[in-house]
């Protein structure tokens, strides 16, 4: 049982930088690429996230994750409410807690027809906001589920959620925001940035608000490893902003070795550019689609080596 908070959320407290990875559990019961990875991202990052079937059908993240942790790398659980109905969400909960996991991301999740599981239902019970509540109360109110008190020891979390600056309307993409916060997140991961300028009319939104003076902001990097990945991510709904120079960088660049380095290089200007938005706390750089090309971000960008 969770006794002290977790390491990342002393880092939020103590208003240092973050760094994160993130993963995709693998899609069988092979640990190897997973215990790899964790070895190869550990004392790299502060915590490594591990998503929820993002974009298929996968192990358990809460599985994942505690082979992570055993590891010796903090997680962070995604945790997905199409797939689950409140009292599965709860009961994953508080699984994470008993094996040690102290962070936990909520997310709705893309719905199923925009992915490879157009077949399966979705659940949707209640979404992220609601999620982010219904964790950050299980210490004192049991009420969404109908319980009268409390769920013993229950708690607390490191309660982080997504932000999404591609998104519009601007306007309620920012009261959302202000929902998540509200309801108990601590941190907030943006999608992968690739366009700076829509990315700079969003701080902008936020900082007017004075929103990361109350939660920690992380920018998420994904280097687009690949042409077909670019395609695939400039193609995908809710809309990605990648500029079509961009897209053409990647798209011209050869081979598929040229393509990742390609791809690493522009990482490393949205890193660089990044480092200029007063009041970001950080990044969170994915390895779903490339480990190798997330950690190229990682040594050259110095960042690996906080």
């Amino acid at each position: 049982m969770i006794q002290q908070a977790s390491s990342l959320q002393r880092h939020i407290d103590g208003g240092k930088s973050i760094l994160l990875a993130e993963l995709s559990p693998p899609r069988g019961v092979d640990l190897a690429a997973l215990r790899d990875a964790a070895s190869r991202l550990a004392g790299k990052v502060h915590a490594v996230g591990i998503s929820d079937n993002r974009d298929r059908v996968s192990m358990s993240a809460l599985a994942a994750a505690s082979l992570v942790a055993a590891a010796g790398v903090e997680p962070i659980l995604h945790v997905t409410t199409r797939d689950r109905n409140r009292i599965a969400l709860i009961s994953e909960a508080l699984g994470a807690q008993a094996l040690g996991i102290g962070n936990v991301l909520c997310t709705s999740g893309a719905h199923q027809t925009l992915g490879r599981f157009r077949a399966a239902k979705n659940v949707f019970d209640i979404d992220a906001v609601q999620l982010l509540r219904v964790y950050a109360g299980l210490p004192g109110d049991g009420g969404l589920l109908g319980e009268d008190a409390a769920l013993d020891g229950a708690g607390p979390f490191c309660l982080g959620a997504v932000a999404s600056p591609d998104a519009d309307p601007l306007e309620l993409q920012i009261a959302r925001l202000l929902k998540k916060i509200r309801a108990g997140a601590k941190f907030l991961i943006t999608q992968p940035v690739y366009d700076l300028e829509r990315f700079d009319a969003w701080w902008q939104a936020v900082t007017r608000r004075g929103i990361h003076e109350t939660v920690a902001i992380l920018a998420g990097i994904q280097p687009l490893g690949s042409a077909e990945l670019a395609e695939v991510q400039a193609g995908k709904r809710p809309v990605r902003r990648i500029p079509q120079a961009t897209l053409q960088r990647i798209l011209s660049a050869g081979d598929a070795a040229a393509q990742r380095a390609v791809a690493v290089e522009i990482a490393l200007e949205t890193v660089e550019r990044l480092a200029r938005f007063r009041g970001l706390r950080g990044l969170s750089i994915s390895a779903h689609d490339s480990l190798d090309a997330a950690l190229m971000v990682l040594e050259k960008s110095g960042l690996g080596s906080n």
